[in-house]
């Protein structure tokens, strides 16, 4: 998730009072939000791939978040870019496809790449994962997806073809549905398709949409995913207010956050989910539920 994504219109909700941390007693009696680990436990292992899952599972992190991107041949893949450059050796073994778009490279070419190695030589041979096996490895944990589709406009239909992996996966049965899965995305266009193909899947947006709109948000939403540094006490309590498609209140789930004093400030804003590359540091800087 970037940062351009949020709204410059939220300047207007912060003020001095939002940067100021909360006080001990605002945060004895609150419940510890959820924590979700971004891309996998990815500060200990490389984002988005079966050992960042593993990771976050042997921290004891139910809630898992990745990026799904399409390959040429039309595969879903767990890739948080729109190019393979940054976490995988593509220059090395394919120095003259750049700019080495992943819709540019077939799944089984993808397949070749080392996704680990860039993080530390621990890593090294560790793949892109496909979004069937990022999901048997998140189920194998019994753990929670947060799943965003990334750059919908570069695939058209990925909504409807991300619905079916889930389905064949059998992540679109009641428990999951109920308990253990989130779609989100920064394109409000794209999870309202979602939302029609599949009333059921709770739904998730990222950014920081003003007040006047959220409305219309909840009328297919069930989530206001912003960037922390945009949100203030007045924003969350102004998302909370709206009733989502399923009947509850607009639940707020905040990115990146890293730190333990950054995530009792927003903790004493009172958002509902945390998604964090250290899903550790920031579970133990709240009192134990």
């Amino acid at each position: 998730m970037h940062a351009r994504a949020v709204a410059a219109t939220t300047t207007a909700l912060l003020g001095a009072a939002a940067l100021l941390l909360p006080a001990p007693a605002a945060l004895a009696g609150a419940e510890r939000p959820t924590i979700i680990a971004h891309r996998g436990a990815s500060a200990y292992a490389p984002e988005n791939t079966l050992a960042a899952v593993d990771e976050a599972a042997e921290l004891g992190i139910s809630w898992v978040e990745n990026d799904v991107q399409r390959t040429k041949d039309g595969e879903l893949v767990v890739l948080h870019d729109d190019n393979l450059k940054r976490t995988t050796d593509v220059e090395e073994v394919f120095p003259d496809r750049a700019p080495w778009k992943v819709k540019d490279f077939t799944a089984a070419e993808i397949a070749h790449l080392d996704a680990g190695s860039w993080f530390g030589p621990g890593y090294a041979g560790e793949r892109v994962p496909t979004l069937e096996q990022f999901m048997d490895r998140v189920e194998l944990h019994h753990q929670k997806l947060l799943l965003e589709i990334k750059n919908p406009d570069l695939y058209p239909g990925i909504e409807r073809q991300t619905l079916k992996v889930l389905g064949n996966e059998g992540w679109l049965d009641p428990d999951h549905l109920a308990r253990r899965l989130i779609v989100q995305s920064f394109s409000a266009d794209s999870i309202r398709t979602v939302h029609e193909l599949k009333p059921a899947v709770k739904i998730g947006f990222l950014g920081t949409p003003p007040v006047a709109d959220l409305s219309w948000y909840a009328t297919f939403a069930d989530q206001i995913n912003p960037s922390y540094s945009s949100i203030s006490t007045d924003y969350v309590a102004s998302v909370h207010e709206f009733e989502g498609p399923h009947g509850g209140p607009l639940e707020v789930f905040t990115w990146t956050v890293n730190d333990a004093d950054t995530a009792r400030l927003v903790g004493g804003y009172g958002v509902d989910g945390i998604i964090t590359n250290n899903p550790d540091v920031v579970r133990d800087a709240f009192p134990k539920g």
